[in-house]
């Protein structure tokens, strides 16, 4: 039930590596795994060391991405930072060009805008979108059926956006082959020299399974986010949407990976000075709990407490469906690249986190359980 939340924001260095780092209680049997499954398709050098960081108030440490496997698959959240250590670091050390912090405005009455792109949502186009999407093997970032998945994607966007006069669309390239990629509206005001800050809103478009080399169809996660976004995103170019101040959709690549994308994104904001009004992820938008209440999950950690407010008054005014505050602890999402980087971040989710889909980062998460709605997605 998260697109109406989409529609409503827009209009608006390092210590060494412990030896032997385990996480117990959560490893597999790599090596008995390797031999039975069929690794062409994924490229990833098991012993390569990376750069981090598991807590926001602890320093990174160097540990091997076969130790990053065993972290995630122990429940541990976490930024890979090695190409991105001084992520957030402009505020620190020039005061001057840290991010503008923005208020935001009572939720007004959009609701003749809101129902009209609402009922141009197609439940239909949202399932074939996703029964494509999640029919790739996996959509993990160093995958080669995840940079084909990515380049699908992107015909998709493409075709949107050949409706829209006004509408951009760029890959945000990475080294593992599965790039970003940024959509975005130009303003009104596009032909005075500052268009205004940015509004960003994000889902990540890889998958992955505990043991990557698996298949990962990513159905919720993040499947179901990426095509709340896209559906979203072509209602409004078949409206003609000019907003105010510019707006993007950003698909991440390699959130899986430990933000990877969102970062490299994030930081190259940050570089920019590009400002940024405000940025709500979408991961996990399809889930309903059986014997459980319908609503959108807002986090409340590790976000800006403005922009989540709002959110919630968002939710309020124009939902069918009440909102419920959750957390989902650090680095859980790609919001939180950008809030690093010093921008105002939210995130949305499909329920409490504790009553979200069980089956991510398996070869369950699929479309197929009664518990996954289109319905909830479309709202």
């Amino acid at each position: 039930m998260l697109f109406k939340s989409a529609f409503l924001l827009l209009p608006l260095l390092a210590k060494a590596a412990p030896a032997g780092l385990t996480f117990q209680n959560a490893e597999m049997d790599y090596p008995q795994v390797f031999e039975s499954v069929d690794t062409a398709d994924v490229s990833l050098d098991l012993e390569e060391l990376r750069l981090v960081q598991f807590a926001a108030d602890q320093p990174p440490i160097w540990i091997s991405e076969l130790e990053k496997l065993n972290a995630k698959a122990a429940g541990k959240k976490f930024m890979d930072i090695t190409e991105t250590p001084t992520l957030g670091f402009t505020g620190y050390f020039l005061p001057s060009a840290t991010t503008a912090k923005y208020t935001y405005p009572s939720p007004g009455n959009h609701t003749k805008y809101i129902k009209k792109l609402y009922k141009s949502l197609d439940i239909d186009h949202m399932k074939e979108v996703l029964t494509k999407f999640s029919s790739f093997r996996t959509r993990y970032y160093r995958s080669e059926t995840g940079k084909q998945s990515q380049k699908w994607l992107l015909s998709q966007i493409l075709e949107i956006a050949s409706k829209h006069k006004g509408m951009s669309v760029q890959e945000f390239p990475h080294a593992w082959g599965q790039n970003s990629i940024i959509v975005r509206f130009p303003s009104a005001k596009k032909a005075s020299k500052d268009e205004g800050p940015v509004t960003i809103l994000g889902a990540h478009q890889d998958s992955t399974n505990s043991w990557p080399f698996l298949p990962a169809p990513g159905a919720d996660d993040d499947g179901s986010g990426t095509t709340t976004s896209l559906e979203a995103l072509r209602a409004l170019a078949d409206a003609n949407f000019t907003p105010n101040d510019p707006v993007e959709f950003h698909y991440f690549s390699a959130e899986e990976g430990g933000l990877l994308g969102s970062q490299a994104v994030a930081k190259a904001y940050e570089d920019k000075g590009v400002k940024v009004k405000a940025m709500l992820q979408m991961d996990m938008t399809a889930w309903v709990q059986k014997g459980t209440t319908e609503s959108v999950g807002i986090i409340q950690d590790y976000v800006d407490p403005d922009l989540t407010t709002f959110l919630e008054q968002l939710v309020e005014k124009y939902l069918d469906i009440p909102s419920v505050k959750t957390q989902c602890g650090y680095a859980c999402s790609d919001h939180a690249s950008f809030g690093k980087a010093g921008y105002q971040s939210a995130f949305a989710i499909e329920s409490t986190f504790e009553n979200s889909n069980h089956h991510i980062h398996t070869t369950e998460d699929t479309i197929n359980h009664p518990e996954f709605s289109f319905t909830h997605m479309r709202e």
